[in-house]
This record gives C-alpha cells, sequence and structure tokens, in this order.
C-alpha cells in the first residue's frame, strides 16, 4: 500500500552556508556519492531525473522527483534549509527527505531514515575536516553471505573493533593494510572510520536483507579510487571466505 513519508533532520556545523551549499550542489561525491550538480534555476534537471522546484543560494534547495523508477517508491523530495548562526562563521541546516513508499512501508522508512542520519553525519565529518579539498569517490558490496543476519558483526572483528571503542575514540584498523583512525560514528548499523585523508564508510545493510556496503571518500593528493575499490573489495570478500 502507498503511504507518504517524511524524515526530517536539524543540526548545526563549523562551516558557512556557503561552504555547506556548495557541499550539497558540487560535492555530493566528499560525503554521500557524485551526482550532477542541479541546474541553478527553478525548473532545473537535478540527479536521478529530479527537478530543481527551489533555488535560492545559499540559504534553500529542494529537488523533486514524482517518478522514482523503482517499484518501492514513487515520489521523492529533498529540501535542505540552510541559515547563519555566529555571524555567518557557522550554519544551521534542515534537512527533509520526504516521498511516498509503495511497498514494504516500515522496512523502507526504517532503511531511510537510518541511513540519513549516517549521511549527514558524513556532510558534517567533510565540512569540518576536508572541504573544499577534491575529493575521490570509490565504493562497493560484499558477496552474497554478506546478505545474512548479523553480517555487520563479522566486519567490525575484522576491522580489530573491539565492544569498547565507542565512536570518538582513536582505534589500530586492520583494512587493506594496518592504519590509524577516530572512530568517528558507530551504531549497529553503520560504522564511520576517519584518517588524515579519508572517511571510509561502513553500511551494514544485512538489516535490510542486502549485501554489506562500504565507501571511500580520499581527499588525498594522489587518492586512485580503482586501486581503494579492488583493495577494499578484496578484503570484504576475505572476511565472509569469498574469492
Amino acid at each position: 500500500m502507498s503511504k507518504e513519508f517524511e524524515i526530517v533532520s536539524e543540526f548545526e556545523v563549523d562551516a558557512t552556508p556557503e561552504e555547506v551549499w556548495e557541499a550539497i550542489t558540487n560535492a555530493s561525491g566528499a560525503y554521500l556519492w557524485p551526482m550532477d550538480p542541479p541546474e541553478p534555476r527553478v525548473g532545473g534537471k537535478a540527479a536521478f531525473g529530479s527537478t530543481v522546484t527551489v533555488y535560492d543560494p545559499p540559504h534553500h534547495l529542494t529537488v523533486r522527483s514524482d517518478d522514482v523508477g523503482f517499484p518501492t517508491q514513487s515520489a521523492n523530495q529533498l529540501d535542505h534549509t540552510i541559515e547563519p548562526r555566529d555571524g555567518g562563521k557557522r550554519a544551521w541546516v534542515r534537512y527533509v527527505h520526504s516521498g511516498i513508499f509503495t511497498d514494504d512501508w516500515d522496512n523502507q522508512y526504517d532503511g531511510a531514515a537510518k541511513h540519513t542520519d549516517f549521511y549527514l553525519h558524513t556532510l558534517r565529518e567533510y565540512l569540518t575536516h576536508f572541504a573544499p579539498r577534491p575529493v575521490v569517490f570509490a565504493q562497493l558490496q560484499g558477496p552474497e553471505a554478506s546478505q545474512a543476519a548479523g553480517a555487520f558483526g563479522a566486519v567490525a572483528s575484522a576491522l580489530g573493533l573491539g565492544s569498547d571503542d565507542v565512536q570518538g575514540a582513536r582505534v589500530a584498523v586492520r583494512g587493506p593494510g594496518a592504519f590509524d583512525a577516530v572512530l568517528d560514528y558507530r551504531n549497529p548499523y553503520f560504522i564511520g572510520l576517519r584518517t588524515d585523508g579519508a572517511l571510509i564508510r561502513f553500511f551494514g545493510r544485512d538489516h535490510w536483507g542486502a549485501p554489506v556496503g562500504i565507501s571511500i571518500h580520499d581527499f588525498a593528493p594522489d587518492a586512485d579510487a580503482k586501486a581503494n575499490e579492488l583493495a577494499w573489495q578484496d578484503w570484504l570478500n576475505g572476511v565472509f571466505s569469498q574469492s
């Protein structure tokens, strides 16, 4: 049965409204995934066939699609309101994701709401630690075995994270190679690692019957998307003992 949904999040960040605007329009690969920027006008084209319905830089951007293109959702709208704080040195952001889910509403909403929290956290991490450095983006997903309930726990263990490693801790990570990082996000569904040059995100999508995923937002001058993808894919396959 089709049913409307709305996910609302508000936060402040140590970035100017102009920096937030630049991130959400031209630097989506730094915290989400690379997308074509919206055309700078009402009625302009935006990512995934959506249309710009509000365009007021750097304060308000809304894009909407009434034909999402897959059967579980028939409408999708993203609305960003940005206001200055502390004389414009900081910004307050209100983000509203709304639309219509057409199937398995509770599961779709739960996944969308939890992913939204993680993506917006990653946006704040980018704005606070890396903006306006250019990004090289890579993403991958685990083998079929990573869809099994509880699979994400194996990822945390393989990274070397213990139950006492909480969000904000500095950790020694066992990835494709050993490295130190800040555990900038952790809950049963997601893990976020921040190094001096990258944001590495782990998605426990086994909770929603999908494979575990990884995305790498690499801000190093010599970043190589393909090398990152291959290294982390090999590591993730190894976690689930598949080549």
